[in-house]
């Protein structure tokens, strides 16, 4: 097989691609030591490094929640997760002209023989039933470790629509078409991201277990959620928008409207990158690594806020507006905090002149992070009547089976000593009824 010819997804050989390589050097000997009798030790080294391919085939199916013809799925796998200039330049945009595609179509019809390949004469060679397992794998309903269930599926879809592509040409089309539709890579495929520092540097980490939310899981807060989706939307459709400040009390839905916010426009290439105070530092690295990709990303900060000490924040500072490299226009940074400027406050700062001569100056400083985020929203606790519409409407979603006047009296009791009024205490208030509920009931 010609895996070592490939041009443009020539990575995938030296990174990802010792299991093709290997399938590639059986393919390639298996039949030539068959009819050989002296060499039946070299057709035993070949037999053991095909039942090894089987292993790293299941295992694969155990990782990915792969299901259906597992050698499929490994090649479709390998070609979504390939970043190359070709990958690159479809992602959200989709088909590009130039020559590039025929370097593309050559590493395609490589690509077709491998999919096309008829292992049933080998696995009859080597003896090898169990073959028939890869073809036609059933997976368990445990969630794959690397992919979400849509991805998981998506990735077993395209790799049936490989098998049915009867051309070189229809393959790459069909590639070129998902390319568009979800991405490549890391990116193309998950939503949400942490970063991880190691001896490499500042490395994009995918979160492959995001929460669930949507905004009309959100009860209220409506013209929070129509500031924040109408920022959003401008910012995905190549329009003007603003860094994002979300502030109020705590348990109020700040956090949770961000994750709503992935994920409403993930499939318009949103992606969101969450990062710590501690990792300020690595801001300009992250931005880096982004800042020419098709994707839009925001760089999503949880509870900011910052004592008199701390100094980070000059770092964010410059990367918002005022460094010499210009913010690159695919990125935003979304906050949250219960501080409406960020950095606390003292009445010193205000009033001890003696301490500081240019009192108006440490004033400004400590507001102008704030002020660099072009739209505040503000979360405030719901009053009484709303926090009871909040339980009514979550008691009614999860189908919770009890009078509307004791409702409402038990969550007010439960209110008073577990947070106060709030979003947060609703739902925990509704997670005890949930849980106090008979299984089936």
């Amino acid at each position: 097989m010609r895996e070592k010819e490939l041009i443009v997804y020539r990575n995938i050989v030296r990174e990802e691609g010792k299991l093709l390589s290997n399938m590639s050097v059986i393919m390639d000997r298996y039949k030539e030591i068959y009819h050989y009798k002296s060499a039946s030790g070299r057709l035993e080294e070949l037999k053991d490094l095909f039942y090894a391919c089987i292993h790293e085939l299941l295992e694969l199916a155990g990782n990915h929640g792969f299901y259906g013809n597992l050698w499929h799925c490994y090649l479709a796998n390998l070609l979504v997760n390939d970043e190359n200039s070709y990958s690159r330049a479809c992602e959200v945009v989709g088909a590009v002209e130039g020559s590039i595609n025929q370097a593309v179509l050559h590493d395609i019809i490589i690509f077709k023989e491998f999919f096309d390949f008829d292992f049933a004469p080998m696995a009859k060679v080597f003896g090898a039933e169990s073959w028939a397992l890869i073809e036609d794998y059933k997976s368990s309903d445990e969630e794959s470790k690397v992919y979400n269930t849509r991805i998981r599926q998506r990735i077993c879809d395209l790799a049936e629509q490989f098998r049915c592509d009867h051309t070189p040409e229809e393959m790459k089309e069909t590639l070129t078409q998902f390319y568009k539709d979800y991405g490549v890579g890391k990116f193309g495929l998950h939503k949400a991201f942490r970063i991880v520092s190691g001896e490499e540097g500042a490395q994009i980490v995918p979160i492959t277990n995001i929460a669930h939310v949507h905004l009309d899981d959100l009860v209220g807060y409506e013209s929070q959620k129509r500031k924040l989706i109408e920022n959003t939307e401008a910012f995905v459709q190549n329009r003007k928008a603003n860094n994002c400040l979300l502030f109020g009390d705590a348990g109020t839905g700040k956090s949770s409207s961000i994750k709503a916010i992935a994920n409403e426009y993930y499939e318009k290439g949103l992606r969101i990158i969450e990062i710590y105070k501690h990792q300020f530092r690595d801001l300009n690295d992250i931005i880096g690594q982004i800042k020419n990709r098709n994707y839009k990303f925001i760089i999503y900060m949880d509870d900011l806020s910052f004592e008199d000490f701390e100094t980070d924040y000059k770092y964010l500072k410059a990367v918002i507006e005022g460094g010499l490299e210009k913010k690159p226009k695919n990125v935003l940074i979304y906050a949250t905090s219960n501080r409406r400027h960020l950095i606390r406050e003292t009445a010193s700062d205000k009033n001890d002149r003696d301490e500081d001569l240019h009192t108006n100056d440490t004033v400004q400083e400590k507001l102008s992070l704030a002020y660099r985020f072009g739209v505040t929203i503000y979360f405030g606790k719901p009053a009484p009547k709303e926090f009871q519409n909040i339980v009514r409407t979550l008691a009614k979603r999860y189908h919770i089976d009890m009078e509307e006047e004791k409702l409402l009296l038990e969550a007010n009791k439960w209110e008073l000593s577990h947070g106060g009024l709030s979003g947060r205490t609703a739902q925990q208030f509704i997670d005890y009824l949930l849980g106090k509920a008979p299984c089936g009931g």
